[in-house]
């Protein structure tokens, strides 16, 4: 019988993902509507030591399988150690985060066992009749959402966009069951050959991890604004965001994207430049701690999300916001 909610943590290099801990904040809460428990599922090379963050960070149990064929992410291998763990296990639920690991590992895992997936989740929840998992997630370009369930078969699986969910606050000592399940891995198994691992290493944040976000709607005019964005974004020690408008237009990067087609984010402070407030944007950081616009329209609905709304010319404003910021740090 299926039973228990199952998160695979992601681990690059020993170090887990934060969407790893965002996924158990979420299935705690899920877990507690079913009355069961949440399990990560680690794999890696030398890997159980990072099983004791995953219990204090929720998760009633750690499994976790160690192979040296697990020490990079190659599909394959990490294909069938999951699929294996879901077979002995026989989890009700499972989550994955929405990375570029997750969108390969997931739809491989659930053609072997045969069940569903739904992608790019932004919100769960449990049906209190059916007890089914309620996934919901952007279509139609983020014009509408969807909410989806499988009904019949087991385990029901979703990807889960990074900064969607909230952690919940580790308890530093929580004990919780941890075992190894051994894998019968053959050098077949491994269907590639890495030659060399390079990484690469950005200047710029993640957005989902920035504490202040300066964002950049159509209402900027150009792309060479964001020059300007940017020095106001440095002076706050925090980095610059867009809408869509902007980067279907080519002016920034598909990664600075916020909203339902983009990123969710929950900085300290989203300060909103020439965003009207269209509903898919207002998706991905009405969560914000505080939210300031600057908008020529008062009747812009990114208005109706804001702590503080100014009205007026942002080309005028936010130079004056930058001189101001420029003297206050001189003057400290």
């Amino acid at each position: 019988m299926s039973r228990d909610i199952y998160v695979v943590a992601e681990q690059r290099d020993g170090s887990i993902a934060k969407v790893s801990f965002e996924l158990i904040g979420e299935a705690t809460k899920l877990a507690a509507d079913l009355d069961q428990k949440v399990y990560a599922v680690l794999m890696g090379a030398d890997i159980k030591g990072q099983c004791q963050p995953l219990i204090e960070a929720g998760a009633d149990g750690v499994v976790y399988v160690e192979d040296e064929l697990l020490k990079e992410y190659v599909t394959e291998p990490y294909a069938k150690a999951l699929t294996a763990v879901i077979k002995q296990c026989e989890p009700e639920i499972v989550l994955y985060g929405a990375t570029s690991i997750g969108r390969d590992l997931a739809p491989r895992v659930a053609a072997r066992i045969h069940t569903g997936l739904t992608a790019d989740c932004t919100k769960l929840d449990i049906d209190p009749e059916t007890k089914l998992l309620m996934m919901t997630r952007p279509a139609f370009g983020g014009n509408i959402m969807a909410t989806i369930v499988c009904r019949e078969y087991r385990p029901q699986m979703a990807t889960v966009r990074p900064g969607v969910m909230q952690r919940i606050e580790a308890v530093p000592g929580k004990t919780g069951e941890v075992k190894e399940l051994k894998v019968a891995f053959t050098d077949a198994d491994m269907n590639v050959t890495i030659k060399e691992v390079i990484k690469q290493s950005h200047k710029t944040t993640d957005i989902t991890e920035a504490k202040v976000l300066v964002s950049g709607g159509r209402g900027i005019g150009s792309a060479e604004y964001y020059k300007t964005l940017q020095e106001l974004a440095d002076l706050l020690d925090g980095d610059i965001s867009s809408s869509r408008a902007n980067v279907d237009a080519g002016w920034i990067a598909k990664d600075r994207q916020v909203g339902q087609t983009g990123k969710t984010v929950r900085p300290n402070l989203y300060l909103a430049c020439g965003i009207s407030g269209a509903i898919q944007h207002i998706a991905g950081m009405e969560d914000a701690e505080c939210v300031i616009s600057i908008n020529k329209n008062d009747t812009a609905a990114i208005f109706d999300v804001s702590d503080l709304g100014i009205v007026g010319d942002l080309k005028v404003i936010v130079p004056k916001l930058i001189d101001a910021l420029k003297k206050y740090k001189a003057a400290n």
